[in-house]
């Protein structure tokens, strides 16, 4: 949709202050920790885009609250797995050779969407050290969320994944759906429903940088919509429109608890 399809459907402009009453309509509140996947797009006509967003999600949360964002680089990782799109394979040794290494301050984040990839970068906000799936935090416990990211253990028990649980936090989905949702890879990980790949990455040792093979879960989406559509279904998920978006909030332990039974029951255990 291009903006000005945007302004014709939008029925007003949604501002800072209007974002940041809805959300609270939503369950938002004052000291949360929040894990927040967004859409931009999702929201109608911002008045000041992803800004305004992050501008209403902390004048919500507030000053004791914690707000944290996925920042996943995905294309900082072992060129042979790449599907979208694939590389020639001859070009697999130059891409290993030469890719620049993860550095917190300039590697961009992919397919994050705008918010994301502007809260990577606000001002007092800490980037998880891992190249492939890290994430930001701004707020109270912003440096306990975002410490010691496993690099071998992405977004399981090593994770901000597991910090944000562990903080009795929420997640946010702001216009997307659960799909999106990476809190349920943590369940993933804990249903034992899944494979492990050999990845590798440009990273960092003492200043100079080196490819760092490393093992890795191989995460995947399959069931996380029917898994969320369930969740909903058990009443763990409030739904209520944010801007033009229909957006959903719900208990981080909750919804990891129900995915890891849920994906236990119904994906298939990996082949021995």
């Amino acid at each position: 949709m291009t903006e000005a399809q945007t302004i014709e459907a939008a029925p007003a402009p949604r501002t800072r202050v209007s974002l940041a009453a809805d959300l609270s309509q939503l369950g938002v509140t004052r000291g949360m920790t929040l894990l927040v996947h967004s859409s931009l797009s999702s929201l109608g006509w911002v008045c000041g885009g992803p800004v305004a967003v992050i501008e209403a999600l902390l004048d919500v949360l507030g000053p004791d609250g914690t707000l944290a964002m996925p920042a996943h680089s995905g294309d900082l990782s072992d060129p042979g797995y790449w599907e979208n799109p694939p590389v020639p394979q001859d070009w697999w040794p130059v891409i290993r050779e030469t890719m620049p290494a993860f550095d917190p301050a300039r590697t961009p984040t992919r397919g994050m969407g705008r918010i994301a990839e502007l809260f990577r970068t606000w001002p007092g906000a800490i980037r998880s050290n891992h190249p492939v799936d890290s994430f930001a935090a701004l707020g109270k416990h912003a440096a306990v969320v975002t410490s010691n990211h496993s690099l071998e253990d992405s977004l399981g028990a090593g994770s901000p994944l597991q910090r944000v649980y562990d903080l009795d936090g929420y997640v946010l989905l702001l216009g997307v759906g659960f799909d999106s949702n990476t809190c349920f890879h943590l369940a993933e990980v804990r249903s034992g429903r899944y494979t492990h790949i050999h990845q590798g990455a440009p990273v960092f040792v003492d200043g100079r940088r080196v490819w760092r093979a490393y093992r890795n879960v191989d995460y995947q989406m399959d069931g996380f919509v029917e898994c969320g559509a369930a969740l909903e279904a058990a009443g763990k998920v409030r739904t209520c429109p944010v801007g033009s978006s229909t957006s959903r909030l719900f208990p981080m332990r909750q919804g990891v608890d129900f995915a890891e039974r849920w994906l236990t029951e119904h994906r298939s255990p990996p082949a021995a």
